[in-house]
């Protein structure tokens, strides 16, 4: 999925803060730890990728960022069973330097 939270609103009209952000990585981090369901089965977050751009008005169009997180099958798979049956990444080709890239999950910055 995508999402985005904007700057400039949360600057002039909600109110949104660092401290409501913080709390939004943690909830997605964690949302299907507590709320198990014979519906959903064992969901969980395992990837999470945010961008942050060094400007209210951002630094490259999302399309960019978003097309530089990958999903593939992983050579040999041809009916995937299994989180680790793809290789996920991103590729920060064609985005700015300015734009900071981390994978939440692992905690790392790409």
């Amino acid at each position: 999925m995508d999402g985005y939270v904007s700057a400039c609103l949360a600057e002039k009209t909600t109110g949104f803060s660092n401290t409501d952000l913080e709390l939004l990585w943690e909830a997605l981090l964690h949302m299907f730890e507590f709320d198990r369901s014979a519906a959903r089965g064992n969901m969980a977050t395992r990837k999470l990728y945010v961008f942050k751009h060094s400007s209210l008005l951002g630094d490259t169009p999302s399309y960019k960022l978003f097309d530089g997180v990958h999903a593939k099958l992983r050579d040999g798979i041809t009916v995937p069973r299994h989180f680790e049956d793809y290789d996920f990444g991103f590729s920060r080709e064609g985005i700015p330097d300015s734009v900071q890239v981390t994978e939440m999950v692992d905690g790392v910055t790409l």
